[in-house]
Formats: structure tokens, sequence, C-alpha cells
């Protein structure tokens, strides 16, 4: 690799062993994947946050880089952590885990790292320009960013990226380079899409039939007419959970797509399809359900004011968790959503989610809109699981 001057002082240890040891990684990664040059990145979103997660291992890694004057050069941010910081109490978390999360929480805080945890960051102010190259980490945020903005970044480990927020670059290859980015697999759809579980639907079928593609898995989507912010995030996190896809194109909707023409090889999807991978996701009766969570990937505000609407007079009959990011917990608060929804029994779990914590054990089956809660909900959790529409859950959760 040829690195400027300003890059080999920083491989030299000239800013401190912290600003080292992340070019070090960074430039192993490039040696690796065969990158000839770093380019500055704009942003940072950083994964491996929740302390279920981590463990003293990662924690200890984390204290020593803040310990080496590790500072971002950056604006970076945080994927969710194992628990709400201010309302994790009410949401079962015990005190051991808390103050275990709070020591990685400080430790990223003194490296200048936003301590608000989300997975979708794009909603809240961290959010890239088209073509801007960027270091994330959280699957469904990079698939987002790459093909719902045009944004450029691979998808960073914990360690890579925070490499990235400490030293401001990362390595140029993957999808940072142009010949990279063209779609390697028609999908002809010719299904009706409705709800985010369709959409989630869409996903999991999409990333089965790529389980056996090697290389670049970069699909361009077809007969798809709309799709709104709510359906995409839902897709991407789907399609980064069953497929490691982490950029595709839809004809008419996405911005690169205009770019490209579909690819020779084609693979339809019908509605039967869909149905199919529904029924896969399901595994639990209604009568089974303990657990109904919103908000993986985290709601927008406009999902959180359809909630509020829907749950008005109402009342939750089993725990409910409604997950998002604090900013977005903020704005729901002046606008009145957060009192009909509290009202109503249901639980803000803010800057967390369902996914990374601590609640193995303490559900048996979970009711979600979410394909990859539901990948997550079995596979680390052993939950049985339920895919409703956001309205249908709802609708049972109150039953």
């Amino acid at each position: 690799m040829q690195l400027t001057p300003k890059e080999q002082a920083l491989l030299a240890g000239e800013s401190g062993p912290a600003a080292q040891k992340a070019m070090q990684i960074l430039a192993t990664l490039g040696r690796i994947f065969g990158a000839q040059r770093m380019i500055p990145v704009r942003s940072v979103q950083i994964a491996g946050v929740s302390y279920d997660n981590l463990g003293e291992a990662g924690l200890a890694w984390l204290s020593e880089m803040a310990a080496g004057g590790g500072q971002v050069q950056v604006f970076t941010t945080l994927n969710p952590a194992g628990m709400d910081i201010e309302n994790y109490q009410s949401l079962g978390i015990s005190e051991d885990f808390a103050e275990n999360q709070r020591r990685v929480l400080a430790a990223f805080e003194a490296m200048g790292v936003v301590s608000t945890c989300s997975c979708t960051p794009y909603l809240f102010g961290n959010l890239p320009h088209f073509g801007e190259h960027i270091a994330w980490a959280e699957s469904s945020a990079v698939c987002y960013a790459n093909a719902v903005l045009g944004a450029r970044t691979n998808r960073e480990g914990g360690p890579s990226a925070l490499a990235a927020a400490l030293t401001g670059c990362t390595p140029a290859y993957g999808y940072h380079l142009a010949e990279n980015r063209q779609p390697t697999l028609h999908i002809e759809l010719t299904a009706n899409l409705h709800d985010t579980p369709d959409f989630g639907a869409l996903g999991k079928t999409i990333g089965d039939q790529l389980q056996s593609v090697t290389g670049n898995k970069v699909p361009y989507i077809t007969g798809m007419s709309d799709a709104s912010l709510e359906n995409l995030k839902s897709l991407c996190a789907s399609l980064a959970t069953f497929g490691g896809v982490a950029l595709f194109h839809i004809q008419g909707i996405t911005p690169e797509a205009a770019q490209y023409s579909p690819p020779f090889e084609t693979f339809a999807i019908n509605q039967a399809d869909l149905d199919s991978a529904k029924a896969e996701l399901t595994s639990a009766e209604p009568g089974q359900i303990d657990f109904f969570s919103l908000g993986c990937p985290h709601l927008c505000l406009g999902e959180i004011q359809r909630i509020a609407h829907a749950l008005a007079g109402k009342h939750v009959t089993k725990e409910f968790w409604i997950t998002t990011s604090r900013p977005i917990k903020g704005m729901a608060d002046r606008m009145g959503y957060t009192a009909v929804i509290e009202a109503a029994g249901a639980k803000f779990a803010t800057d967390t989610c369902c996914v990374v914590a601590p609640i193995k054990g303490r559900f048996k089956a979970l009711a979600t809109d979410s394909a990859k809660a539901c990948y997550y909900a079995t596979a680390k959790n052993h939950f049985k699981t339920r895919l409703l529409s956001f309205d249908d859950l709802i609708a049972e959760a109150t039953r």
C-alpha cells in the first residue's frame, strides 16, 4: 500500500499507541484485500457495543485503546447497546450487567464517540450523502447506506470501524470501488409487497438463494413499484442477515440502479416464495407468545406515531418492547406518543433491542414484524417466533 506521510506517521506511533494500533489494523486489512491506498471517511458507525457480545476481553481492548490516547477523527456513533441506560430496571436487566455496560460506553465516550446507540444512525444525524466514503459496521445500516443512500462502505468489524474512526481513513477496496458495485444477479419480482414482513420475507428469499454464490453478492431487483423508508430498512436488515448482502439495486427506486442493466443470471420470486419464507419464520402459535417487540431495525418517528395511534385507549397483555434510538424517543416524548404508548403498558427499550439485550431464558416465544429479529431470536436466544404485520402484531398484543 502507498501511505501518505500523515498515515506513515500514524503507523510509526507519532500520534500515540492507540492511533498506531488502529493504523496497523487498517494497513493489514489493506494488504489482505489488495488495497493500493487509504481513503478518507466522513463518518463511522461501530458495532460490538453490547457487553453481552463483548465480554471482558472486548472491554479490555476498548479500555486499552482509550488509555492509549485514542480520539476519533470523524463523527462516530454506536450500534445498539445491551440495555437502555435510563430504563434498564423496568426491562429486567440486572445491576451487574448494567455496570459492565456502563463501562463499555465510558470507554467509547473517552475516545470521543457519540454514545447514541442505534442500528439506524441515518435517522438522527449520521447521514452520509451520495458517493461519500464511510466506515460502518452494523450489517443493516451498511446495506441501507450503500443501496438506499448511495454512500460507500464495506461491512466493517468492530475493531476495523474503531480503527477508521481513530485515523479518519479506511483501505480502498470492496464497495468503495465502482467496479465492485455492479449487480451480479437479477431478481425478477412478481409478488405483491405491502408491509415490513413482506420485505423481510423478500430479503430472506434472496438471501437463501445467494448462499451458494461466491464473490460479490449484489442483487438487482425489478418488479417493485414502490418502497418506503420503513420497507427498505426491513429489506436491508433481512438481506444482510440471511444473505450477507451489503449492497443491492432496485430498478426505479435506489439511486445507482439507473447506471446498470439487469444481469443475465435471473432468479424469479413470486407470491408463493414469499409466503413460504414467512411460514419458515413462524414457529409459535398465537397462545404461546409471551414477548412482543417492534423496532428491528430501530423505529423511525413515523412508526412510533403509528403505534401510539393504534394503542390509544388500549392495553397490552404481555411484555411489549418498542425499540428505537434516544434522539427519536426524545421527539416521541415531545409529541406525546411516549405517554400514550406507556399508558397502554408497552415499554420503550431505547438504544438497545431484542437482538443484543441479555434476554436468553426470559421468554419462550417472540412476536415481531422483523425477519431479522426472528432469525436472532431463534439462533441466539432459542425462542419460538411469530412473524406478523405491524398492525396485526399490535392487535394481537392487546387481546
